[in-house]
């Protein structure tokens, strides 16, 4: 299952320097995962500060 990024993102681009296959973009006011490229592989979860990533 993709991860989801909640509104507790404070848009610091920590989650899309570690993401494997680039699935995480600046949104509008967060960072957004394209459900159909994530992996679910965690690597944004661990580097997110606030927590905001999390399996959908």
């Amino acid at each position: 299952m993709a991860y989801q990024i909640s509104d507790a993102c404070v848009s610091c681009g920590a989650c899309a320097e570690q993401c494997p296959v680039s699935a995480i973009s600046e949104g509008d006011g967060k960072y957004e995962i394209d459900a159909d490229a994530c992996l679910s592989c965690g690597a944004c979860a661990e580097v997110c500060p606030v927590g905001a990533p999390a399996e959908a």
